[in-house]
């Protein structure tokens, strides 16, 4: 019974993972390496590839600077009452109860071209919804829990004495931060940022719906997979998703050397 128990796992990891993959492979180097990287370096693929990049970039930026001063306040903020604290964290976990495509619908009927927030914006020159700050809304609404989810618990286990301590001998707050509570969630916080990457390179539905998908513009390197397969495209399609799955990948080497190296450091 456990040795079919063992080779069913595997023929499911095959069929999910290994077989796609090769199949992926195949379809990329059907016409050779000359086909594939005629593919990659097509115009519309080199934009997606970019603005995948710079939203991945941007995503990655404020998530780290939001979600551990948001984590601080969760944690350390004495002044919240306990309502304003359970509904704060009911806000941050609703991306894992809401689809990413009702995320990216709820951006659009709050900033979309039609509303008045939209239109307020548009007369002052700046386009929100079709454009890349929508695109980056809605990524941020999907990835934002992932890195305070990581955060909070270290948090938790390091405890006030020592920022307490530094205070009482005259540190200021930014001080405080930076010497004693900083060394000890820094691989929480490291953690959180490959995951949101990770999150961000993969996102589909609300960026689909936000975007608009326009080619050269707001098109990103999964919607432009996407596309392609819409097209027939098959060739061009695996070639970009390998960048994709490779990039993944990497991310979840990378992941599991932080987690690895937050456990020794008595992390998690």
């Amino acid at each position: 019974m456990q040795l079919l128990l063992i080779l069913l796992t595997y023929a499911v990891f095959f069929t999910l993972l290994i077989a796609p993959l090769l199949q992926m492979c195949l379809g990329a180097f059907h016409g050779g390496w000359s086909s594939a990287l005629a593919s990659l370096s097509r115009p519309e693929a080199l934009h997606a590839l970019g603005v995948t990049a710079a939203v991945v970039a941007v995503v990655t930026v404020l998530n780290a600077i939001f979600g551990v001063w948001l984590s601080i306040v969760l944690v350390r903020g004495n002044w919240m009452s306990g309502l304003a604290r359970r509904l704060l964290n009911a806000i941050i976990d609703l991306p894992f109860a809401v689809s990413p495509i009702i995320g990216g619908f709820m951006i659009v009927l709050l900033l979309g071209p039609q509303t008045v927030i939209g239109t307020l914006f548009a007369d002052m020159g700046f386009q929100i919804v079709y454009a890349f700050p929508g695109m980056v809304l809605a990524t941020l609404f999907v990835t934002f829990p992932l890195l305070i989810r990581e955060v909070i618990p270290v948090l938790q286990e390091i405890g006030t004495q020592q920022e307490e301590a530094a205070s009482t001998l005259g540190a200021y707050d930014w001080t405080t931060f930076w010497k004693v509570t900083w060394p000890s969630i820094r691989w929480g916080v490291i953690y959180g940022i490959v995951l949101t990457v990770a999150r961000s390179l993969g996102e589909f539905g609300a960026i689909l719906v936000v975007s608009g998908n326009i080619m050269n513009k707001t098109q990103t390197a999964t919607t432009l997979v996407y596309q392609d397969v819409e097209n027939f495209n098959i060739a061009a399609a695996s070639s970009l998703a390998l960048v994709l799955v490779c990039s993944s990948i990497i991310l979840l080497l990378v992941m599991e050397w932080a987690k690895r190296h937050a456990g020794r450091k008595g992390v998690h």
